[in-house]
């Protein structure tokens, strides 16, 4: 059992809110430059108003870069430098029972984080991609969006959702 306490302080910084006039999610900052990456069903009923929210309480308007809306997956983009940001991990790293966190906006409460495990990979979601790393994690509506992280710090998967009333059974884009 390892201390996550480091990770997170590394971490949490490079993690964001996401907020429209109508949803509220979580992203992770992927370069210094202001790129965020999220769930486009957080931004989708009103990508004209994203306002993106960090853990030194700074409020950014942010503007859609892009989007795959298959793969529910959306790019953000603000206007500010030097920010701290999340790598990715190579997809061939990932093995089930690598531990892993959540950060993320569950239920609005800003950056909050989980613990647990890789359960499986390559899980075919809704849309008919094999594309899913499934973990115990718990996943709840705010969380869609921000990052699952590994022991090294680096992003395994976007949260992406969770399997109805069932306990432990959440889905991150890899």
């Amino acid at each position: 059992s390892q201390d996550f306490s480091a990770i997170i302080e590394e971490v949490v910084p490079a993690v964001v809110g996401v907020s429209t006039s109508k949803s509220l999610g979580s992203g992770a900052i992927i370069a210094e430059d202001g790129f965020i990456i999220t769930n486009y069903h957080v931004i989708e009923t009103d990508i004209d108003q994203i306002q993106v929210f960090t853990s030194g309480n700074n409020v950014y308007n942010s503007v859609l870069v892009g989007f795959n809306k298959p793969l529910d997956v959306a790019i953000l983009k603000i206007n500010v430098n030097s920010l701290n940001y999340l790598e990715f991990a190579d997809t061939l790293d990932i093995k089930v029972g690598d531990k892993v966190i959540a950060v993320g906006n569950p239920y609005g409460l800003s950056f909050s984080v989980t613990e647990g495990i890789i359960s499986a990979v390559n899980r075919e979601g809704v849309n008919g991609y094999s594309v899913y790393a499934q973990t115990d994690v718990p996943i709840n509506p705010g969380n869609s969006g921000g990052p699952l992280i590994n022991l090294n710090s680096k992003i395994v998967g976007i949260n992406n959702f969770k399997v109805g009333n069932a306990e432990g059974l959440g889905f991150a884009l890899q």
